[in-house]
Parts: C-alpha cells; structure tokens; sequence
C-alpha cells in the first residue's frame, strides 16, 4: 500500500497538481488558434488549408512529448517514488508556459509545447499516487477528484485564456505599451506559471511520499536500455485481456474526443455566412467554462453516489455514448439558434465525466488483480491516451483543411462525424469487458 501516515492530505495536493496541468493544456484554448496564424501568416502561410493545419500540429506535438516521455516517467515513479517525478514536471511547466507566450516563430512555439509535454507525466503518476493510498472502496471517489480537477481546469483555463489574450487592446492602462503589443499571449501563459510554481511550491512542503523504499525496483540501467524497456512495457500490458480491453477502450474515447479540441473554436468562430456560428473568443472560453463546470459536478459530487447505484460498466458505457453524441452533433448547431450549441457541450461534457473515473478505477481493479506494477500500466494508459491525442488533432485538422470549402459529404462536419464513427468502436470494443464484484460497486 506504500505510505499510509496522511491518507486524506495528499489528495488536495495532487488535486492541485492536475488542476495546474489541465490549465497548462486548457489556457492556450481560447487563442492557440489566433496564436498559430499570426505566427503562420508571418512566415507567408497564408493559405486557409494549411493555416489551420499548423493549428493542429502544434497542439499534437505537445502530446507527442506526452507520448514519448509519460511511459518514462511512469516508470521512473515505480522505480525512486512518486514526488520527485511530480515536482519535476511542476517545474517543467513553470518554464515552458513563459518560453511558449514568449514565442515569436512557428519552431519556437513548437519546441516549447513539445518541451511543455516533455516534462509533464503528472496525470499518470497522480493517478499511480492514489492506487498506492488508497483502499478499494476509496479509488472511484478519489479518481473522480482527480477528474474534477480535469473538468475545472477546462471551466478556468478557457476563460483565463481568453481574458488575459491580448491585454493591451482587451486591458489597456498598464498593458498598452510595445511590450505586450510584440507578446499578446504572454499574460495567460505567465498566469499558468504562477500558478504551477504555487503548486511546486506546496508540493515541496505538503506532499509525502506514497511509494515506500519496500515498493521499489531501483535498476540502474542505460538511458537506451529504459527507453527500450518502457516500449515493450506499452506493449507487455496489451498481453492482460482485462487491461489491454481498458486501455485500448481509452485510447479509441481519447481519439474521438481529442478531434474535437483543434476543430471546436475552428467552427464556433468561423462565420456564419460560412455554416459557423460567429463566436468570439470570450464566447468560446463560457462554453469550455460551462463544460468544466459539469465535469466538476460530476466528477466532484456525483460519481461516488452513480456508483453506489449503479456498475461502473454501465457508466462507462453511457458516458462514451453520450460523449459521442455530443461531439458528432456540434457541427450541427444552426446560427440562428446558437444556443444548442449548450446541449452538444453537455453532452460531451456528461459523457467524459462518466467515462473517465470509472474507466481508471476499472483499470486500477484489473491491474491489482493482476499483480502488475500500477505505476506501469497508468504510465502506458497515459501514453496510449497521448498517442490517441496525437493523431486526433492532426487527422481533424487535415480532414478540415481539405474539407472546410467542400460540398455534399465533404464539408466542415466531415471530422466530427469521423470522431463520432470511433467512439461507435469504442463502445463496441467496452461491451467485451467482464463485471466482477468491484465494477458493480459491491466492495
């Protein structure tokens, strides 16, 4: 079980810790976008196809990092604790949210996201952090903590980001010199390493170490060696049935939602002479505040009485159902009733709140049962999540740079029914998983 002195203390603290990543991931919503094409159009990108492509690009380098790296650190967690593996990625996201506002071409916004991404395991290792405190009958609660941590960084970091872009026309007073003339995306972005250095800060006094010495398999091995062994760890756990159905469930629910992140505002703010609906990017940052706010009530009060009452199964089912809907019927939103916009979001917003608690304690249950290293597999959970948010963001951009001026089938609401055509697969793919008595909440 690891460190058991504080049981109840350390969940502020990790909740704290994912909230700050989702705000690192969640803030540059609002004006990645705007961000992108200006940095696009300076370098003679002005085409609308590949502009918006570019869009997509970036926001999947910063999960390719995730890819990469989070199976990495996962491992590293099992291997020398769970703390130092938390403070460092803090640390990495106090650096890079300045280096990215600060940006000034298309390869120094990439290689600040990639580097942003790098350093930022925090989510795996948080969930890894809670399997080792907790009994069985506190681990859907206490994941869905962790979850509502997800859905207030999406209500927050939206509308942070959208408030603060652009302070010297938005703000004025003290903001309207060249300075922020020259970096119209640096306040958010220093906003979010404030916050992540509050967080390293209370890290470095509050948070203890979950994982005992007893815990521990400290190899010392060649940084090639660790690379390789992690690689054929994403490929060990697929050999579990239970763990590689939960896993590859996650991946196909991350690749459909994650379609959406690039092309939501690229439709909302498209005109609406052109089948968008006009949005600006304040208007944007209240519909994202509005989902996070659904995820907080969810997640944050809800799901430990839904699974009281009901299987965990079944919630994961209806919640990828739901979110599937909700994307697929986005693009369909009409200008002239613009506020059914609301209704999609909730039930994207509904759907990931169900899904994403109960599929990690899902996950924890089949990985204790199976005796494999939890921080392992959430490691592996969050590469493959990575990976899903890799191509997710650049298969939807490039389907609408090729689509968005298109006719017939072929148009802007190609790539949100393509999202709505995986969560089917993944819903199949979730029907295959057996119920044991923990999955029906008899624990």
């Amino acid at each position: 079980m690891g460190v058991n002195q504080s049981k109840n203390s350390p969940m502020g603290i990790l909740f704290l810790v994912v909230l700050i990543d989702m705000l690192g991931f969640t803030i540059v919503i609002p004006f990645l976008t705007y961000f992108i094409q200006d940095l696009a159009s300076a370098e003679g990108i002005v085409d609308i196809g590949r502009r918006d492509l570019w869009v997509g690009i970036v926001i999947s380098c910063y999960s390719l990092a995730q890819f990469i790296f989070t199976p990495i650190l996962g491992s590293l967690s099992d291997n020398y604790g769970r703390r130092p593996i938390i403070i460092f990625g803090l640390i990495s996201n106090s650096i890079f949210f300045i280096v990215f506002g600060l940006s000034q071409s298309l390869s120094m916004a990439l290689l600040a996201r990639f580097l942003a991404g790098a350093g930022n395991g925090n989510i795996a290792v948080a969930r890894a952090y809670i399997g080792d405190i907790s009994e069985p009958s506190e681990i859907s609660r206490r994941m869905g903590m962790i979850g509502a941590a997800f859905g207030l960084g999406f209500m927050i970091g939206p509308f942070i980001g959208g408030l603060l872009s652009d302070p010297a026309t938005s703000i004025g007073g003290i903001f309207d010199t060249s300075f922020w003339l020259k970096y119209p995306y640096l306040l958010p972005c220093i906003f979010s390493s404030i916050l992540s250095l509050i967080s390293l800060f209370m890290a470095i006094i509050w948070l203890p170490e979950s994982l005992s010495n007893e815990s521990r398999d400290i190899q010392l091995e060649s940084p090639l060696k660790e690379i390789r062994n992690i690689f054929d760890n994403l490929i060990s756990v697929l050999k579990f049935p239970q763990i590689s159905t939960l896993i590859l469930a996650n991946f196909l629910f991350m690749f459909g939602f994650s379609m959406m992140h690039g092309t939501f505002i690229l439709f909302t703010a498209m005109e609406i002479e052109n089948g968008g609906l006009g949005f600006s990017e304040m208007q944007n940052g209240w519909i994202f505040a509005f989902i996070g706010v659904i995820g907080v009530i969810i997640q944050g009060g809800l799901i430990g009485k839904l699974t009281d009452r009901y299987s965990m199964k079944n919630l994961m089912l209806f919640g990828t159902l739901l979110c599937g809907l909700g994307i697929t019927s986005l693009p369909y939103v009409p200008s002239s009733a613009s506020w059914f916009v609301f209704l999609s979001s909730a039930a994207l917003a509904t759907g990931n709140a169900l899904f994403s608690p109960t599929q990690s304690s899902l996950l924890t249950f089949a990985t204790n049962d199976s005796g494999y290293e939890l921080g392992a597999v959430m490691g592996a959970q969050e590469g493959y999540s990575a990976l899903a948010r890799i191509i997710g963001p650049l298969l939807a951009a490039y389907i609408w740079s090729e689509t968005v001026e298109g006719i017939g089938l072929w148009t802007y609401h190609t790539c949100f029914r393509v999202a709505g055509l995986i969560f089917i697969v993944a819903l199949i793919l979730q029907i295959k998983i057996k119920n044991n008595s923990q999955m029906n909440g008899d624990i």
